[in-house]
């Protein structure tokens, strides 16, 4: 049976047998986008929290109940400070199309793609910490750094950088989102944590700003500044604003297999000469004329990718062919390893049926895109912050 979102928790069993992984058990996508509470899980028990020490050691820290541990924290902060605790919700981007246009003098290669913003996502706490002198990150999945690796950390150093500000903050991500799946769901965290920031320092960046210096954590960030739906070029951080071309009630289903591409491999193994020569604008004109077909969805790093993971081609193609008038397109999202069916919100069966394929991420998702002056909400759910968690400065 495929693993689903939030794939795996960890936390101490009240029997004190330790720490137990539990794998998701539902059958069907139609689920995933609900809360998953694996058998036996009691939300009596003490969650498991991992975080970063002054010294850069991880520490294991038992909290019984993580509400109780942000408002605690936000609780210690002056009341007077004003904004002491806000959640919001990081969503990831798929590229509808990819192409690279050129390779530049300093290795990088430029490129031309739709970005659009998508319905699954991370959600984020943050509570202004007591401390003046570091962050604290903590997540509910092991393998994610949680010192000035991940980008959330970088995020709210450059803030401070940029701004003066002396705040610092104690941050819950609650991840949903694969890592190494070409869906940007780090470069989210990263623009989510400058948002963040900037809220609770009273608003002193624009926007624009913003948009600007999340140019130094990474190509992708900047694009989530965008409304969700964006032509970007150059490394990406060139983002210009469009209306959606794409319905927002357009299912999808996103099926990643465990083994992540390498982004570096993949680029060195791009050969430009071989790649695809359409016009990038022709393809942006074709998907908001007649909507998404096969043949707009093209993504120049699959090539590349496919020789470094042959697997992925052949999951490409088997579910092409198993869901031929199922899908209006299968295609790979930056650069990889997801494989998105926009169409349907169900996988083909044979990833429910086969072994080889127990062990792939699997996420229904739409299209969706930001408010003006607000930050992204999570559909259809209760979760997904207050008006006053979204609120924002005005321009």
């Amino acid at each position: 049976m495929p693993t689903m979102v939030a794939s795996h928790l960890f936390h101490i069993n009240c029997s004190g047998d330790g720490i137990s992984k539990f794998s998701n058990p539902l059958a069907t996508s139609k689920q995933v986008s609900s809360f998953y509470k694996p058998k036996g899980f009691s939300f009596g028990c003490r969650n498991l929290m991992v975080k970063a020490t002054s010294d850069g050691r991880k520490q294991v820290e038992l909290v019984y109940d993580l509400d109780e541990k942000l408002n605690r924290l936000a609780d210690e902060v002056d009341m007077n400070a004003g904004l002491s605790r806000l959640t919001l919700f990081s969503p990831c981007k798929i590229n509808v199309f990819l192409r690279i246009t050129s390779k530049r003098p300093d290795g990088f290669h430029d490129l031309a793609s739709l970005f659009h913003v998508i319905s699954l996502g991370d959600k984020i706490k943050f509570s202004l910490s007591p401390s003046k002198s570091k962050d604290r990150l903590s997540t509910n999945v092991p393998g994610i750094p949680l010192d000035e690796k991940n980008l959330i950390i970088k995020a709210l150093n450059l803030y401070r950088k940029k701004t003066g500000s002396d705040k610092f903050f104690w941050v819950h991500v609650d991840k949903r989102v694969p890592t190494g799946a070409g869906l940007g769901g780090g470069s989210s965290n990263a623009a989510t944590a400058l948002w963040a920031a900037n809220q609770f320092n009273g608003c002193l960046a624009t926007e624009k700003e913003l948009q600007e210096w999340s140019g130094e954590i990474g190509s992708d960030v900047p694009f989530f500044f965008s409304n969700g739906a964006a032509y970007c070029t150059g490394r990406g951080e060139i983002v210009q604003d469009i209306p959606s071309p794409v319905p927002f009630d357009l299912p999808m289903v996103l099926i990643k297999p465990p083994e992540a591409c390498s982004t570096a491999d993949v680029y060195k193994r791009f050969r430009l000469d071989v790649s695809s020569t359409i016009d990038p604008l022709t393809l942006l004109e074709k998907i908001s004329k007649n909507g998404i077909s096969q043949d707009v969805c093209v993504n120049d790093l699959e090539p590349p990718a496919f020789e470094v993971l042959p697997s992925l081609k052949r999951l490409k193609q088997r579910i092409i062919a198993a869901g031929r008038g199922k899908y209006d397109a299968v295609f790979m999202s930056g650069s990889g390893s997801t494989i998105v069916g926009v169409g349907s919100p169900d996988p083909p069966q044979f990833i429910y049926d086969e072994e080889d394929y127990k062990d792939v991420f699997l996420s229904e998702a739409s299209f969706i895109m930001r408010a003006d002056q607000q930050w992204y909400t999570e559909p259809s759910s209760l979760n997904a912050g207050s008006l006053a968690d979204q609120s924002s400065c005005t321009a």
